[in-house]
């Protein structure tokens, strides 16, 4: 009875802790007074609790504020720049790392190309290479890393921290989280890179301030993450936001979930690369093929882009088709969740107006009006470093607002 007891009380004073240093993080400075009456918590509470944490020195004291007759009080603010976070990007190609603050403020950023011949072992050994790499580069004290997050394509069991299935590096299965914390004896936070990136815009990007947003990714695949009331939604299995395996054409070309007309195999980086060469195989003129060497598999999304940057017509033609269909996408998912912003980000993105313009004007036809006039559709505000930031934010979110405190 009594271990029962101890044990509601600690985690009462863990919640009390978490919702107390978010107060300070979103509304910081602020005074202990000010913090008890946002909170409602009893001012002996708040002093005892900012007490041990002005000792662990995640809070420092500020400036004095205004008086209202007595003495100033003095004010309180997240010390952000005594620790670190490490965000890791783990796409198709390469993984991308950051190092930041407790603001996201990104502090050294680092890239690892992926081996073509990967496994889950030389996957894990990459990642414990890629975090000693940076934190020995930037002589951490590994007492001011609050922890690392993890931003995983493909399917994830976050609650495990467990890679199901990375599709575009053909892995099952791969334990990051218990690796991780084994190498590192830190906390480790793992979740779909396009959820993770969602969480990050909602804190630190386009979302910030939205209570309902989708955040679309747009690259080698399609997926999306979902904000309802400010929290991220995963579903039942883990698997909300595959947008990109709806069907938007039951004609179109095979997608490799092997359906036929899926988003993503007719708008992702791939899918553009592959509508450019068709269309060069039919006859059509480009610079594209000038762009590539002359070598038409070494075509990418990206060199789609460039052409389309030089005015090429056939480049800007492959885009807008991209972007319609990405419309269609877009415009079912206004309708069904009816969120007030669409936020697109990934490689694909950098095409900018291209695509944007087609994705609103498909968008401004295709979805019913209430919901598309409250909807307004953006690009990333955290650019190449969305999901590395998001996985950042995994972290930070642990620290400040779990789940079982009360959301700011």
């Amino acid at each position: 009875m009594v271990r029962g007891m101890a044990g509601s009380f600690q985690l009462m004073k863990s919640l009390n802790k978490s919702l107390i240093l978010n107060v300070i993080r979103t509304e910081g400075p602020i005074s202990r007074a000010d913090i008890a009456k946002r909170t409602q918590l009893t001012a002996p509470t708040v002093t005892n609790i900012v007490g041990e944490l002005l000792e662990s020195g995640l809070v420092i004291e500020s400036d004095l504020g205004a008086s209202s007759g007595g003495r100033k009080p003095i004010l309180l603010r997240i010390h952000s720049q005594a620790f670190q976070v490490i965000g890791i990007d783990v796409g198709a190609r390469d993984i991308k790392l950051v190092l930041t603050n407790l603001d996201a403020e990104i502090l050294d950023s680092l890239r690892v190309s992926m081996p073509a011949d990967l496994s889950n072992e030389r996957l894990l050994a990459l990642l414990s290479e890629a975090v000693r790499g940076i934190m020995d580069r930037n002589r951490l004290n590994k007492a001011s890393v609050i922890g690392i997050g993890v931003g995983m394509h493909g399917l994830v069991n976050p609650a495990e921290g467990v890679s199901i299935y990375a599709p575009n590096l053909n892995l099952r299965n791969i334990p990051i989280r218990d690796w991780l914390q084994t190498a590192f004896a830190l906390p480790v936070e793992v979740e779909n890179d396009v959820r993770a990136m969602a969480l990050g815009e909602s804190w630190f990007g386009s979302g910030r301030g939205i209570d309902h947003f989708v955040c679309v990714n747009v690259g080698r695949g399609v997926g999306a993450g979902i904000i309802i009331d400010r929290k991220l939604f995963d579903g039942t299995t883990h698997t909300a936001g595959e947008l990109g395996h709806i069907t938007v054409d039951p004609e179109g070309p095979k997608c490799s979930c092997g359906n036929y007309g899926c988003l993503q195999a007719l708008v992702s980086g791939p899918a553009i690369a592959s509508r450019a060469k068709a269309e060069m195989q039919r006859g059509r003129t480009s610079i594209i093929a000038e762009l590539a060497g002359g070598d038409a598999d070494a075509i990418t999304g990206e060199t789609v882009h460039a052409a389309a940057l030089q005015g090429d017509a056939l480049a800007i033609e492959v885009l807008q088709a991209a972007g319609r269909y990405l419309g269609i996408g877009i415009a079912a998912v206004i309708n069904f969740l009816n969120p007030a912003r669409v936020i697109i980000g990934g490689g694909v993105a950098k095409a900018g107006d291209f695509l944007l313009e087609a994705v609103n004007e498909t968008v401004r036809t295709r979805a019913l009006q209430t919901p598309a006039e409250a909807a307004s559709i953006t690009l990333s505000g955290l650019g190449d470093h969305a999901t590395a930031i998001g996985a950042v934010t995994l972290v930070l979110k642990k620290l400040f607002a779990p789940d079982y405190a009360t959301p700011m």
